[in-house]
């Protein structure tokens, strides 16, 4: 794995050159991906320590943390040193996310406005995202997802809205957030709206999202007399406007 393009470093030589972005987690073989995910941070910390390498860097400690945890819970008979050196590694990432969420508190930076808001709750980080928002500058289709799951728990509308300006900003030939379908086929059903609720869990569907049951649906929309074949093709003509880029919100 290498750092850049220029004067790229491997992790081998990134350990060797600082000790110090390596000692302190696990030394074993588990969690490598993510392992080395923390110490490509720490390494682009140390050249560039602004706000958008923080936010990566404590992603990937996120990441690092849960895989680590996890790991640290595998009791080794004869190698206890093992499941020492990974109690360390989740002490190490602990420590290390309290350090970049206390430095990053008063940032602006939009992903760390949302891990704000979303980790700790701070209202304030929601607020300056819906400022921006007003200004037209969270114009993705992620931040907009993310928006949604704020709306989402007291105006299903604007929620839906932001589900569907997700969809029309997500680029021809990319792969939309599969929670985006997710959230329209449940906040539809919650609303009794059986018809798109269905059309979008069978987009769900095509998108590989597995634990969707359609049977309530059917059962429903049959008893409507609705015909399950139109909405098929109603999901299908769905499914390829947002592949193409060209979906535009029917609302």
């Amino acid at each position: 794995m290498l750092v850049g393009c220029d004067n790229a470093k491997s992790i081998r030589e990134i350990c060797d050159e600082n000790d110090q972005f390596c000692a302190d987690l696990n030394t074993d073989s588990h969690c490598n991906t993510q392992r080395a995910e923390v110490i490509l941070g720490r390494y682009a910390e140390s050249k560039t320590p602004d706000d958008a390498t923080k936010y990566k860097l404590l992603t990937a400690f996120h990441d690092y943390a849960k895989c680590v945890e996890l790991a640290a819970s595998i009791e080794h008979i004869k190698l206890k040193e093992k499941t020492t050196s990974r109690v360390k590694g989740h002490l190490t990432a602990l420590k290390e996310i309290n350090r970049l969420s206390k430095e990053t508190r008063n940032s602006q930076y939009p992903h760390l406005l949302f891990y704000h808001w979303s980790r700790n709750g701070d209202e304030s980080a929601m607020q300056s995202l819906i400022a921006m928002d007003e200004k037209r500058e969270l114009e993705t289709s992620e931040f907009q997802y993310k928006l949604a799951t704020y709306y989402t728990k007291f105006d299903s509308d604007l929620a839906i809205d932001k589900l569907y300006h997700a969809l029309e900003l997500n680029p021809a030939g990319q792969s939309a957030q599969p929670e985006i379908y997710t959230s329209l086929t449940n906040m539809f059903y919650q609303m009794n709206e059986y018809k798109l609720s269905y059309i979008w869990a069978l987009v769900a569907k095509e998108a590989g999202v597995e634990n969707i049951d359609l049977a309530p649906l059917e059962y429903e929309l049959t008893n409507q007399g609705k015909s399950l074949s139109e909405l098929a093709s109603l999901a299908s003509n769905t499914m390829s406007s947002i592949e193409d880029g060209e979906f535009t919100s029917p609302r």
